[in-house]
C-alpha cells in the first residue's frame, strides 16, 4: 500500500469513496456533481488543503483531507481533518490508521499547531478509533447553518 497527494486523475476513485462515506452519516447525502467540485478545488489550490489516498493494486482503497485555517488562539496554521473513509472491503486491516498517522506526521512536518476532526455523534468506533490516534475529545460544541441548499 502506498500513500500520497491525491491529484486530479483521481476524482472519479474518490467520488466513489465519498458516496460509500455520505451514506453512512446522517447529515451529509452523496452528490457527485458538488463533491466533484470540492475535490478540484482542494486538489487545484495548496492552499486549501490537501487530499491524502491509501492505493493499493492499482486501486484507491481510502482518503482523507486536511484542510488548513488560521487560529487566532494558537496564532497559527492549523488543520481540520475531514472526509476520513476507507472502502468497506478494505476496513479493519489497519488502513485508516495508517493514513491517519500519515497525516498527523504530515501536519507536524508542516508545523501545524492543531488538528482537529468531527464524527457523528453516535459514532462511538471512530470515536475510539480516533481516541487511540491521540485525538481528545473537545468541550466544544459543533454549530452549522446552511446558506446554499
Amino acid at each position: 500500500m502506498k500513500i500520497r497527494k491525491a491529484t486530479l486523475k483521481d476524482i472519479e476513485a474518490l467520488t466513489k469513496l465519498l458516496g460509500e462515506l455520505f451514506a453512512q452519516e446522517v447529515e451529509f447525502t452523496p452528490d457527485e456533481k458538488s463533491q466533484q467540485k470540492g475535490l478540484r478545488k482542494i486538489i487545484k489550490d495548496k492552499n486549501v488543503g490537501h487530499i491524502f489516498v491509501a492505493k493499493k493494486e492499482g486501486k484507491l482503497i481510502a482518503m482523507t483531507n486536511l484542510l488548513y485555517t488560521t487560529s487566532t488562539a494558537l496564532g497559527g496554521k492549523v488543520g481540520i481533518i475531514e472526509d476520513v473513509i476507507v472502502a468497506f472491503e478494505h476496513r479493519g486491516k489497519g488502513i485508516g490508521k495508517a493514513i491517519l498517522e500519515h497525516v498527523i506526521e504530515y501536519a507536524k512536518r508542516k508545523k501545524l499547531k492543531r488538528i482537529t476532526l468531527f464524527t457523528d455523534e453516535d459514532n462511538f468506533q471512530a470515536q475510539d478509533f480516533y481516541q487511540a490516534l491521540g485525538f481528545q475529545r473537545s468541550s466544544m460544541v459543533q454549530f452549522k447553518k446552511t446558506l446554499v441548499e
